[in-house]
């Protein structure tokens, strides 16, 4: 699995916990990084999304980080990503810029997943990406990492 993402997390904790989970999942999640559009929004959006697809695997299964996407619950999540690796593509999770996900991508993408309502930072994304992707392995494997319901 891969995230594709704009924009470059500079060294810090959130850089080492996204590096702490992706390293978790087997194969470790990787992390590709664009930079960011210059101009005006609509330009922004455009170039970013162009690049976005560029970077794109052939055969890739999209999932782009949209506020319109479903949001699951972690035992949810575990379900679609099952599903996604018994396809036997390469699976691509996409986060815009600031200036959010451009309509070339948002076509492209197979599925569109969110983290909820709130506007997060795009580095947070990143990491709460990771977590929950390695918590979704965890449940699919049967490790103690997630606990159902409350303590």
């Amino acid at each position: 699995m891969r995230v594709i993402a704009i924009g470059r997390l500079r060294q810090g904790p959130e850089a080492e916990l996204f590096a702490r989970y992706a390293g978790r999942l087997r194969p470790a999640l990787a992390l590709t990084e664009l930079p960011e559009g210059r101009g005006a929004p609509v330009e922004i959006k455009r170039r970013e999304g162009q690049a976005l697809l560029a970077a794109l695997p052939p055969q890739a299964y999209v999932i782009a980080l949209d506020l319109d996407g479903a949001t699951p619950d972690s035992p949810g999540l575990a379900r679609m990503m099952e599903a996604w690796q018994g396809l036997g593509r390469p699976i691509c999770f996409l986060i815009g810029g600031t200036e959010g996900l451009d309509a070339a991508v948002i076509a492209r993408a197979d599925a569109k997943i969110s983290l909820g309502k709130f506007t997060w930072p795009h580095f947070l994304v990143r990491v709460m990406l990771a977590e929950q992707l390695f918590r979704a392995h965890s449940i699919l494997t049967g490790h103690p990492y997630h606990r159902e319901g409350r303590p």
